[in-house]
């Protein structure tokens, strides 16, 4: 005789659609133990990411010396405020963000406080805006002082492009738009504007720089994208990684990161110590190991960080060659 369906059987009605929606429904009905710590609200702003916004600021400052006999260190200090303020502003919103999508249910690596139910979305949310503010504060007081008030429209571009990478109906990082975004703003516009800002002139250093600092950036998204890949595919989040694949983007990564020193090698004809600036490759090696080699997931978060790392040695080479 046929076993009687079971009266304590789940209702599982309204959530065998969307695998984001379903993400979601998991992390709201059992939240991380524990209450929040300045510890998670750090592991949030993704400080292993910094270094991209350093970088930029840094070969930019190093450029802008070639045309002018004066260091504006205060200029270079707030351009680094900006650059970094926004590099933290955006991770706050990619973690609301995301979290409010379902996207980072079960990502691996830092702590993520809207999808660990520990913290209010909104809670996140202000957060990303106070550094977007004082990204804004920062760049408002490099206007006034240089009077180059176009970069109040660039400043407001900039916060644009942050908010809608993960945010708003049609995020560009879900439509694997992310690598060309972040090459424009880690590399082109962080890079070109230090220089501009102190010199008002932008000679060919700045530009081979600012391609070098992006070509790094996109690479640590890549090896970000890569190791979140099956997570990303499940939930219908469009990263470059997805659409190409795993093995393409090995090989992507890996071009992107000689190609970065690549232009330091031409810059090296000229600037006999950037030469030194492949010394960073003793970090950049390890990473494009790890990106071939890598079994777990969780592997890749050191490749990213030391891919960081890189970008800032990097920089730091091509500042000390300029100067």
């Amino acid at each position: 005789m046929a076993k009687r369906p079971s009266s304590k059987r789940k209702n599982t009605r309204g959530l065998s659609g969307n695998p984001a929606k379903r993400a979601v429904a998991r992390t709201d009905a059992s939240p991380t133990a524990g209450p929040v710590t300045v510890g998670d609200w750090i592991g949030a702003a993704r400080l292993r990411t910094l270094p991209l916004a350093v970088s930029p600021v840094v070969i930019g400052t190093g450029a802008a010396l070639i045309v002018s006999d004066v260091f504006h260190w205060v200029i270079a200090l707030a351009c680094l405020v900006v650059a970094v303020s926004l590099q933290i502003g955006v991770n706050f919103a990619n973690d609301y963000s995301d979290g409010i999508r379902g996207t980072d249910a079960h990502r691996v690596g830092p702590a993520r406080l809207t999808a660990s139910g520990r913290v209010k979305p909104r809670s996140v949310l202000v957060a990303a805006f106070v550094f977007f503010g004082i990204a804004a504060l920062a760049g408002l007081a490099i206007t006034i002082r240089t009077q180059q008030w176009w970069f109040i429209a660039l400043g407001l571009v900039c916060i644009v492009a942050a908010w809608f990478y993960t945010g708003g109906k049609r995020p560009y990082g879900y439509n694997a738009l992310g690598e060309v975004f972040v090459f424009i703003f880690f590399g082109l516009v962080a890079t070109l504007g230090t220089t501009w800002v102190q010199a008002l002139a932008l000679p060919q250093e700045a530009w081979f720089g600012a391609v070098g600092a992006g070509l790094l950036a996109c690479a640590v998204l890549l090896a970000n994208n890569l190791r979140d890949i099956d997570q990303d595919r499940r939930v219908g989040k469009r990263t470059l990684s997805v659409l190409i694949g795993r093995r393409a983007t090995q090989i992507l990564y890996t071009v992107f990161v000689l190609l970065a020193f690549a232009t330091s090698w031409y810059l090296a004809l000229f600037y006999p110590i950037a030469w030194l600036a492949s010394l960073a490759l003793l970090a950049g090696g390890p990473a494009i190991l790890i990106v071939w080699t890598y079994r777990q997931p969780r592997e890749l978060v050191t490749a990213l960080a030391l891919t960081s790392l890189t970008s800032l040695g990097y920089a730091g080479f091509l500042f000390w060659a300029f100067f």
